[in-house]
């Protein structure tokens, strides 16, 4: 595979052009991951700073008490959105539902292994470990496996 990268002068020009000959999972993950590098969330510490991160960096989102929280390496925001727009609004971006109150970012998922009861355990690189409801296992499974989200 070859890869150009060409220097231009406006911003508001940027693309990235992928050329293949067939869109495999692989494709899918490039263009997932091109897709969120540059998107930017905004949130809340706890310290009660208002600040920017992005998306790419958010291993999960979990809703506690009536509110949404993104997890990154370093930090937990609270968001002004519902579990249910999170999901819908990043699948796109390798973000899938794992249980009730969790959408994790599959792009840091290290592994996952089986739990009791149909369950299993996502292992995110963090070193995080998150519960894989019944509810959702196979579709995540299939995700995961290569099954794909549209296939």
């Amino acid at each position: 595979m070859r890869v150009s990268i060409k220097k231009i002068l406006n911003k508001d020009e940027e693309q990235v052009i992928i050329e293949c000959t067939q869109v495999t999972p692989d494709i899918r993950d490039i263009e997932a991951y091109v897709m969120g590098k540059g998107t930017e969330l905004s949130g809340i510490t706890e310290e009660q700073h208002r600040k920017q991160f992005h998306l790419q960096d958010v291993y999960y989102f979990e809703a506690l008490d009536e509110k949404v929280f993104a997890y990154t390496k370093e930090q937990v925001y609270e968001i002004k959105m519902r579990l249910y727009e999170v999901e819908k609004a990043y699948s796109n971006y390798h973000f899938v539902r794992c249980s009730k109150s969790v959408v994790l970012n599959l792009m840091l998922l290290d592994s996952i292994s089986p739990a009791m009861s149909g369950r299993f355990f996502a292992h995110m690189k963090n070193g995080e470990k998150l519960m894989i409801s019944r509810q959702y296992a196979n579709q995540v499974k299939k995700i995961v496996m290569g099954g794909g989200k549209d296939e």
